[in-house]
Order: structure tokens, then sequence, then C-alpha cells
């Protein structure tokens, strides 16, 4: 069998999932485009968070991108301004609550960036500058645990409001418009 592999810009308010079994409406990604019965997410982003998605009918790839192996690039926009020592945190490790117990992440990169003019509109209205100054950070990962970005920027008083993967490994979302797909041939360029 041949296996066949996508890039997907996963807009907000759609679940990293193909079929949802659970009682409730939810927007799944086959809604997104025309994908084999066999297609899986590579990773997750959950609801509320938005940007890069590979998807795949590779099983064994789906495993390897989801190791260690390959760093997660996020933007997200914080409550705030980071200061020196927040910023120092991120990129050491801080300590968040994975199923219960404290996990200390692993070390990250972090800086301040502008957003691309690319980003689609929020959909969600989430604050206006009464609520004060909010600031977008580039975040690079090699893990994934759930909701890890967000959880460790509010561990340093930071909060996100929104969260957009724009890479994974050398993979990156570039100018994809918001729930298009593309088909590639493989993954190599990770």
């Amino acid at each position: 069998m041949k296996h066949r592999h996508f890039i997907l810009h996963k807009p907000f308010g759609y679940i990293s999932q193909f079929k949802y079994n659970n009682i409730g409406k939810k927007r799944l990604l086959g809604e997104l485009g025309e994908f084999p019965p066999e297609t899986m997410a590579i990773g997750r982003l959950d609801e509320k968070s938005e940007g890069l998605l590979l998807l795949t009918t590779d099983g064994k790839m789906s495993e390897e991108v989801r190791s260690k192996k390959y760093e997660k690039e996020y933007y997200a926009l914080v409550d705030g301004i980071p200061n020196k020592e927040q910023i120092k945190q991120l990129e050491h490790g801080v300590n968040i609550g994975i199923e219960g117990q404290k996990y200390l992440t692993r070390p990250s990169r972090v800086r301040a960036v502008e957003p691309p003019k690319t980003f689609p509109p929020m959909r969600q209205k989430i604050r206006d500058e009464r609520h004060g100054p909010s600031s977008w950070l580039s975040i690079i990962i090699r893990e994934g645990k759930y909701r890890q970005v967000r959880k460790m920027t509010a561990a340093v008083g930071l909060p996100t409001l929104r969260l957009v993967r724009v890479r994974i490994g050398a993979i990156e979302l570039n100018d994809l418009p918001a729930g298009q797909s593309i088909e590639i041939p493989d993954f190599s360029a990770l």
C-alpha cells in the first residue's frame, strides 16, 4: 500500500480527529477535505488551537514525528509582556500538571515575535486593549504533552490567548490558508 501524506492548516474550532464517538456535535478534520479513510493526524492541536497539522495513512511515520526527534514551533499570543525571568523560566523548563502529576518540561527556545500578516483574524474575541498589553512569543519544543504550551505560559504568569503551530521539523505552515490542505509525496522535508 502506498501511503499518503498531507499538510493541513487546522482552523480554530476543529478537533484533531476524523471520528468522534462522544455525544455532541464537534467539527472534525474530515469536513476540511477529501482524505483516505485510514488518514490520521500526527499529534494533536486542541479545539482552540490552530495551525500546522500533519496527516498521514502511515502509523509508523506518525509515531516518529511525535517523538522528541523533531522540533515543534508555536506562536503564542500571551496576556502581558514577558520579562527576562519569565523567558528564562520557559527556556529552562517549568513544572506543569499532566494527568494529575507534576511534570518538568524539557528545555525550549523562546523569543518575542511579530505574528505573520497571513494569520487569519481571530474567530473569537478574547479581549481588547482595556485589559492590558499582550504579546507574541515563538516557543520551540521537542515534546508535546497535553496542552503543554498553554500550561507552560500560564505557569510563568503569561496565559495564552491564542496558539498557532507554525512548524514541525523543517515543514512550515507558511501561507497555507486556514482550513486548506495540500498533499505531499512524503515527509522527507522533516
